[in-house]
């Protein structure tokens, strides 16, 4: 009788053991990460999409002043439907391809909006407008909060991805979390990396 008691009680002692110990090793730590990647994801997507919003606002804004600027109004909008056109796939974060695509389109579509304020100071009248003045704080503010989304996206992709390539952790990855795979994160274009000609 005291066998039949003993049995059961020490291998569930001993699987409360190897519970401790895989707890202790942070195999829940990859979801933890996984979510805050997710969730950083999120929210540069919506500052995006945030910034995708105003555009017609201020596009519509823009032409009603600067009539002969039109090739400018013109790219501004064919950037904006590139951007927002474009499908992500579910495996965007780890799909290389894809994520450059999505950063190129929004690069696209900054530097079109940066055109369009540029524009503006041609003609003073738009440049005091209130509804434009209230569109383009809005602008600047977003791109403000498109700048803090990313870099919180970076680093928790930067925490998961030393996570997951060191050890122990890549092994608790391997063995609980296979599906799991390193994440992309943005990079500066090229053109940003060279430095500016300056002629006098």
């Amino acid at each position: 009788m005291y066998l039949r008691v003993q049995r059961p009680l020490t291998l569930l002692l001993a699987l409360a053991f190897l519970l401790c110990a895989v707890q202790g090793c942070g195999v829940n730590r990859f979801p933890t990460l996984d979510e805050q990647v997710k969730a950083a994801w999120s929210e540069v997507l919506n500052q995006y999409q945030r910034r995708a919003d105003l555009i017609p606002n201020l596009v519509q804004t823009v032409k009603g002043y600067a009539h002969q600027e039109q090739l400018v109004l013109t790219q501004v909008v064919e950037a904006r439907a590139k951007a927002t056109q474009m499908q992500l796939p579910a495996d965007v974060l780890s799909n290389p391809q894809a994520f450059h695509q999505f950063e190129q389109n929004q690069a696209a579509l900054g530097g079109a909006l940066g055109r369009l304020l540029a524009v503006s100071e041609n003609y003073p009248n738009l440049k005091s407008n209130e509804n434009f003045l209230a569109l383009q704080s809005q602008l600047e503010g977003t791109e403000n909060r498109i700048a803090v989304a990313r870099r919180d996206y970076i680093l928790a992709v930067r925490e998961y991805n030393t996570a997951l390539r060191s050890y122990p952790g890549r092994w608790v990855a391997a063995w609980f979390y296979p599906e799991l795979k390193v994440r992309e994160t943005f990079t500066i274009a090229e053109q940003a990396q060279q430095a500016p000609k300056v002629n006098f």
